[in-house]
């Protein structure tokens, strides 16, 4: 498919179409965006993503443009970092807030909700080692709790560690106190959002088809508490 130095083709429409699940009218929008973004560049990096605003104010903005360079999230095995994405790239990342279509299967819901979990999950776990450690979810809820400046760095890692003991009594039961808890794994994680609605609440929405109000908002409960919302553009 290429990097898509201009427009992409009708064939490109229908592999990307095949490859995301977004219309080929999204995926124009989308793209007019893309090239925004990276002013008309075929690449896309994270200093331009500073152009969005209304991210500015985000407090785990890092997180957030960290995930369009995640290669787990663009399903590459590769460890290499990755300081530029294609098109392509940035789709395939923002398929994950696509809502599933009134006449999926139930095999592909339980899929789709997989994937947009395991994206959720691929955002704390910023050392990529499988596990979401005590030291990724005090950063996070820091990171969450800034905006209220009353609060002090003991007091939100408090609230981290209880929230962590809440974590290990629903994924592990009974623990003894000498007993080390490692981390949030993924099937943990499975377990902690089980009957958690997040394909209504994890989703891009096209406003209307105007490149300038595009938008998508994430309402998300950090381990059963702290909701928030991460408006894009």
């Amino acid at each position: 498919m290429g990097s898509l130095q201009s427009s992409p083709s009708h064939q490109d429409y229908v592999d990307l179409a095949e490859k995301t699940g977004f219309s080929f009218e999204q995926i124009s929008i989308l793209h007019k965006r893309f090239k925004q973004l990276s002013h008309n560049e075929d690449k896309l990096r994270r200093e331009h993503f500073g152009q969005i605003t209304d991210l500015h104010a985000n407090p785990i903005r890092e997180q957030i443009v960290e995930a369009f360079f995640d290669r787990r999230n663009f399903y590459q095995e590769i460890e290499e970092p990755v300081s530029e994405i294609s098109f392509e790239n940035f789709l395939v990342v923002m398929s994950n807030f696509r809502p599933p279509s009134d006449n999926m299967s139930q095999e592909k819901l339980v899929k789709v909700r997989k994937e947009k979990l395991r994206f959720l999950f691929n955002m704390h776990d910023t050392d990529k080692d499988g596990t979401i450690t005590l030291e990724e979810y005090r950063h996070v809820v820091e990171e969450l709790l800034s905006y209220y400046e009353a609060l002090e760095t003991e007091t939100a890692r408090g609230i981290a560690d209880a929230a962590m003991l809440e974590v290990a009594s629903i994924t592990r039961g009974h623990m003894e106190p000498d007993e080390f808890y490692e981390g949030i794994t993924f099937e943990h994680f499975l377990k902690l959002l089980e009957g958690f609605d997040i394909e209504s609440r994890m989703n891009i929405r096209f406003m209307n088809m105007d490149t300038t109000t595009l938008c998508f908002l994430t309402t998300y409960r950090g381990v059963k508490s702290w909701p928030f919302q991460l408006y894009f553009w």
